[in-house]
């Protein structure tokens, strides 16, 4: 319920300007993983000409050259899947003395499988990037966040919300994860006047359909299957025609997922979710699943929420999205009948 009540305030606040909190003279470091493509690399470029310095992680050394050419970027050798790596971030950064401010998660990957015949190796692998290394790296460098009472973005997906799309399903249970990893973690650390925030992009043009494609053609290719077999050879086929260029990528860079990353991190108010569309449809379909879960699941039970106390606690909810009161558990307010 509080997924769904915060994406509808954000669809509605988001355009909202608000006054950003921070002097951008302070300079004010942000680390943000899987820095070399994509959302990741469009929100460092993006952070560091608005003036803040950026540590980009990144896992071979030819991108940390390249990043390191960009100024107020510091390219950091980062594999979310490698504890000593982290470590050793940690290091760098509290020896630098400057501080961090933010906390990125950006690293993810994609695997495409029906779920009935994918590999569990595949499972662990997308975990290990998508779910563990967030945890991985929240952990290791949550001592310095609270320490500047600073912020932590997770990037997340429509996928943490959405089901009910071919192929997706364990990209689809890391964002769930993702997604729920992030709000307990905002109930936990708001205590610690860390503010927490999940991004959820819609389709947009990232790398990580390419990095998708090239997994499929090499482990996929020739791989026989019994019930999905017409599906996964247009899936197949569709990847070819993307890698040999004959098939284009028509969806809009991910300029307005940099921009939420930056009010996130930034903004006097933050939003707890940021449903950040790149089709109009990517908008209606994930606040319509949202409404189809709880339709389904106040059907035919006893003690049945009444619709009039659903719209207040969307009234309340809506109130504490604008900032004007505080966050409380969800649905534990005074209801229509006990007025």
């Amino acid at each position: 319920m509080r997924v769904f009540l915060a994406c509808i305030s954000v669809l509605a606040l988001f355009t909202a300007t608000d006054s950003y909190s921070e002097d951008h003279h302070e300079r004010k470091a942000v680390l943000i993983t899987g820095a070399t493509s994509g959302i990741g690399r469009l929100t460092a470029e993006t952070l560091a000409e608005a003036g803040y310095f950026v540590y980009a992680g990144a896992r071979k050394q030819e991108d940390i050259d390249e990043l390191n050419a960009i100024e107020n970027i510091k390219g950091v050798r980062l594999d979310v899947t490698v504890q000593d790596d982290i470590d050793a971030a940690v290091k760098l950064i509290e020896g630098e003395g400057r501080g961090l401010w933010g906390l990125v998660n950006n690293a993810g990957v994609n695997v495409f499988d029906p779920l009935i015949e994918s590999e569990m190796s595949d499972l662990e692998f997308i975990f290990d990037v998508n779910v563990y290394g967030v945890v991985r790296v929240t952990k290791a460098f949550a001592p310095l966040i609270i320490e500047s009472k600073g912020r932590i973005v997770n990037i997340s997906s429509i996928a943490g919300v959405l089901s009910g799309f071919d192929g997706f399903g364990f990209y689809i249970m890391s964002k769930h994860a993702v997604e729920a990893f992030n709000d307990q973690l905002a109930w936990e650390m708001a205590g610690l006047d860390v503010s927490v925030s999940s991004i959820l992009p819609g389709s947009f043009e990232t790398q990580i359909s390419f990095s998708r494609c090239e997994r499929m053609l090499k482990n996929q290719a020739k791989k026989e299957y019994r019930y999905f077999r017409e599906t996964m050879q247009g899936f197949i086929d569709s990847c070819k025609r993307r890698m040999s260029g004959e098939e284009m990528n028509s969806r809009q860079k991910p300029v307005p997922v940099a921009l939420a990353v930056q009010h996130a991190l930034f903004a006097g108010k933050p939003k707890e979710h940021y449903l950040v569309p790149g089709q109009p449809s990517d908008a209606r379909v994930t606040i319509a699943k949202l409404v189809e879960e709880i339709a389904h699941l106040n059907l035919d039970i006893e003690n049945a929420v009444p619709r009039e106390d659903i719209l207040d606690i969307y009234d309340n909810e809506m109130r504490i999205a604008k900032g004007e009161q505080p966050r409380t558990v969800p649905g534990f307010y005074d209801s229509p009948a006990d007025d």
